[in-house]
């Protein structure tokens, strides 16, 4: 899978409604076929900064992605709300979803 984090610093006059700005675009890639998650974090450090954890199937499912008429739509829409250029990282892994955390294992309850 490709899994990509991004963090976003948004201007802070647009931090709390930072979900609402980024909802169409989070809708819509969610519905991707090749799209395994695509989920927002808030930063418990600083209020402007979210960041988002992303993965897609395979390559080919990330460029369905990037090519997207929704992805251009935000290409064009979501950099007037950001302080900065949002940073990366891009990776791919021989996994398709997350794995067990073995050492914080929880016990079964019940």
């Amino acid at each position: 899978m490709i899994f990509i984090t991004a963090k976003f610093r948004v201007l802070p006059e647009h931090a709390d409604r930072w979900p609402e700005i980024a909802g169409d675009f989070t809708r819509a890639t969610r519905g991707e076929d090749g799209c395994l998650w695509f989920d927002w974090s808030r930063s418990i450090d600083d209020p402007t900064e979210f960041v988002l954890v992303e993965a897609f199937r395979d390559g080919d499912a990330g460029a369905a992605h990037v090519q997207s008429e929704h992805f251009r739509q935000a290409q064009r829409t979501l950099p007037q709300y950001l302080a900065e250029t949002p940073r990366i990282v891009n990776a791919t892994v021989p996994q398709d979803d997350w794995s067990p955390l073995g050492e914080l294992a929880v016990p079964e309850r019940g």
